[in-house]
């Protein structure tokens, strides 16, 4: 029995570590929320009433954090690009890290057709850039989130809030190729489908 409730306090303390190093608030929240209830549990199965009633309350305290989060009004804006500025290249530039790992297309301000910032209470929170495939269907070249937003909402602003974005332009279809894994679970889930184009493997979305 005792080594059952040392392993469960060190399953907490490894839940509680791991959360520190989310960068998304939101998984942060979650993540904490469960290491403290471990950790809450395991101060009341070993009777440290201090432990078990701190991390109760840490857990009370996440629960209320989520809830405003989830129930936060928050403001989304696209805004278009239509040439490069120095702050386009700034922002290429220091994210250029994460871009690399998960774009694989070459992108261009200069070549794409529609291209923009995506502003989430008025702080540029993603790009998308993308170029004409046919006549009713983009090509992503770039759907970049900076990492504290990485929550789907921008995603689900982008391509099903705001669609009529690309159907008023004329396009009905966005089409993504990628074979980095964790980029192909997020088309996934925002509604892309597996499909070909003259052979060549890709994902594409109906709008």
């Amino acid at each position: 029995m005792d080594n059952w409730l040392e392993w469960l306090g060190y399953l907490a303390s490894l839940i509680v570590l791991i959360s520190l190093l989310m960068s998304s608030i939101i998984k942060l929240r979650w993540i904490s929320l469960i290491g403290s209830l471990l950790f809450s549990l395991y101060g009341f199965l070993i009777g440290a009433l201090p432990v078990g009633l701190m991390n109760l309350c840490i857990c009370f305290i996440n629960i209320y954090f989520l809830f405003k989060i989830y129930n936060y009004k928050e403001y989304f804006k696209i805004l278009p690009i239509k040439k490069r500025s120095l702050y386009y290249d700034y922002f290429l530039d220091f994210y250029k890290e994460e871009i690399d790992r998960f774009s694989e297309s070459e992108f261009s301000i200069e070549e794409s057709d529609v291209a923009f910032y995506i502003l989430r209470n008025m702080v540029p929170a993603g790009i998308f850039m993308s170029t004409k495939l046919n006549d009713d269907t983009l090509k992503i070249s770039l759907d970049f989130v900076v990492p504290e937003y990485r929550d789907f909402k921008i995603a689900k602003y982008v391509f099903d809030k705001n669609k009529e974005y690309f159907t008023d332009k004329g396009f009905y279809n966005l089409v993504s190729f990628s074979t980095n894994e964790q980029h192909i679970k997020y088309l996934l889930k925002m509604g892309f489908e597996l499909d070909s184009i003259e052979g060549e493997k890709c994902y594409m979305k109906s709008l």
